[in-house]
């Protein structure tokens, strides 16, 4: 008897290692899910304010300006400096 319990152990340990097959939900409610879960996570979101934006958009346009001015300057002199420099050989 104990030898039969063994193969029927065996048996059984063979039986829990088979996977069992899960259903894949379908495309449409995986699109639902997407959305219900991406509709919670913008409810999440600290949105800013109008002022904030504002204030946001005209620190970014100094910026732009500031660094298009120091462009501006660095080829001027990068430019004059060559012309010197090709005057200056021929």
């Amino acid at each position: 008897m104990a030898e039969n319990e063994k193969v029927e152990q065996a048996v059984q340990a063979k039986k829990d290692k088979k996977p069992e097959k899960k259903s894949k939900p379908g495309p449409f409610s995986r699109a639902a899910k997407w959305l219900k879960d991406m509709k919670s996570e913008l409810k999440k979101v600290q949105w800013p304010t109008r002022k904030q934006t504002i204030n946001n958009t005209l620190i970014v346009i100094a910026c732009v300006v500031v660094v298009g001015i120091f462009i501006w300057i660095f080829d001027f002199l990068a430019g004059t400096a060559i012309d010197l420099i090709i005057t200056t050989l021929s």
